[in-house]
């Protein structure tokens, strides 16, 4: 897959509030994959957004007396600090108040309706405020809404309605024919069965609502929110307005979403692209959902965990190794601070950053520092941490983060035990030569340990980089440095503080 176009995006994020563990827990999903596959030698497009229309927006700004992109940008502005402190690498972050991205949604409504495919109709049905959604009445129960449980308010209004039951037996036919396009494969059944049960044509608009973008030729209507933010991911490609970019970066390989906006993307998003013509996004990955000690955070328990706090109470690697190795990516998790600092001191501390001093600590002492000459035949254990690197590789390509993180922790605790299993100590009295070769195989691992391990811990990964005395910058390696042999015999190692000093 090398050289490639790589695009992916994660959802454009509500401005209503602060962002908390969930939306970090998708960002950095999506930065990890990005990074791996620009290691891998992929020309990427990294695409975030915020989602800035809508009633929820409007109501918000007039309870602070303010205009609603005032506090967008105020929003905006907060959001970008929490990614530059998370180290997010995007590539693209869009507003959908922005003057592109308003003239795409303009376009894609303008050639729907000239096609038929928008009509204006009258709604009268239920609608959710804080989801900015509409409801099936027969989901219906107690006025609630299935989604969040608050109450619906029920409307009747002038409408125009996109042709969402046209696609009906398109999108049954793509779920069919591309068995990866919905993942993880158990939000697979769930989705088949809303279509297959009927879909009824959606209100694109609202009149109601002031907040958003008008349509071109009905002024009085406001496009609906998600009508609007969906369109994000074509706006940023460059659709209508940088022809050479979207048709190297669409479709998408990769949109990352939370379950709870899963079907918009699986059902609403791909009927859309079907009747703009264009291709649909290759996979659409929804993850699961946060509990904080075994319970939903919310404001009121004062239990929402703040990223940012977690990333300069712990430090940002940490945090971000935390997510993807206490839960398997895409089903739900509960984060625990103290599951946290428990990893931080056996798996961090323990595992990988005393295998690193031990490693540096033997070369100075046995070798001046200096990397020896490896082995001429190719050992047990070199056979094992290649072997586990081609699987660590695997998992990235399939997007089975946590995984690719377990097998990278496999391999730290590999090494650990080829250390007490080879006693390079006794070594040093006994086999000379021997000794050579273990501290090669163990350096050379770490080695290449660090490039896997960059994409989840990339500031980590720097400092052990430094210590291993390499002269190139980690960020210019590739997928092809991960081939043994890759650390010259000569090299001086450089012995730096412990990575993780075990006062958590």
């Amino acid at each position: 897959m090398a050289g490639n176009k790589f695009c992916l995006t994660t959802p454009a994020y509500y401005v209503n509030d602060v962002l908390h563990i969930g939306h970090a827990y998708c960002t950095i999903a999506a930065d990890i994959i990005a990074r791996f596959r620009r290691f891998a030698g992929d020309d990427v497009l990294f695409i975030t957004a915020t989602d800035e229309h809508g009633q929820k927006i409007e109501d918000a700004a007039k309870s602070a007396g303010i205009e609603p992109i005032a506090l967008a940008d105020r929003i905006v502005a907060h959001d970008k600090k929490v990614w530059e402190r998370l180290n997010i690498s995007y590539d693209d972050f869009i507003r959908t108040t922005e003057e592109r991205h308003v003239r795409t949604v303009e376009s894609v409504f303008n050639a729907l309706y000239e096609k038929g495919d928008i009509y204006k109709g009258m709604y009268e049905g239920m609608y959710c405020t804080p989801c900015e959604s509409f409801c099936v009445e027969s989901q219906v129960k107690d006025n609630k809404c299935p989604d969040c449980a608050r109450e619906l308010e029920r409307i009747k209004e002038e409408s125009y309605f996109f042709k969402l039951s046209k696609y009906r037996e398109k999108l049954l036919k793509h779920y069919e024919e591309n068995p990866d396009f919905m993942k993880p494969h158990s939000r697979k059944a769930e989705m088949i069965n809303i279509v297959e049960g009927g879909l009824k044509d959606l209100s694109v608009s609202r009149t109601a609502v002031k907040w958003g973008i008008p349509v071109p030729f009905d002024k009085k209507h406001v496009i609906y929110v998600w009508f609007d933010a969906l369109i994000n991911y074509i706006s940023a490609a460059g659709y209508g307005n940088d022809d050479k970019k979207f048709s190297g970066f669409w479709p998408a390989e990769l949109h990352l979403i939370g379950k709870e906006i899963y079907k918009f993307h699986v059902i609403i998003w791909p009927a859309m692209l079907f009747a703009m013509g264009l291709e649909l996004p290759r996979t659409v990955f929804g993850h699961g959902w946060w509990t904080v000690d075994g319970e939903k955070m919310s404001k009121s328990k004062g239990n929402v965990v703040d990223p940012v706090k977690m990333a300069d109470d712990y430090g940002v690697d940490v945090f971000r190794y935390f997510l993807f190795r206490e839960v398997p990516f895409g089903v739900d998790g509960d984060f625990s601070e103290k599951a946290l600092v428990v990893r931080y001191n056996t798996e961090l501390a323990n595992d990988l950053g005393n295998l690193l001093n031990r490693t540096l600590t033997m070369l100075e002492k046995y070798f001046e520092g200096k990397v020896p000459q490896p082995g001429d035949s190719k050992d047990e254990f070199r056979d094992m941490m290649e072997k586990s690197g081609a699987r660590t590789v695997e998992y990235y390509n399939k997007y089975e983060i946590s995984s690719a993180l377990s097998e990278i922790m496999k391999s730290v605790g590999n090494a650990n035990r080829y250390i007490e299993s080879s006693a390079p100590w006794k070594l040093a009295k006994e086999n000379r030569e021997k000794l050579k070769e273990v501290l090669y195989d163990l350096i050379e691992a770490i080695r290449i340990i660090t490039l896997l391990l960059a994409p989840f811990m990339p500031q980590t990964a720097e400092k052990i980089w430094e210590q291993l005395g390499l002269e190139s910058k980690i960020s210019g390696m590739t997928i092809r440095d991960i081939s043994w042999g890759g650390l010259k015999p000569g090299t001086k190692v450089n012995k730096g503080l412990p990575l993780f000093p075990k006062d958590k």
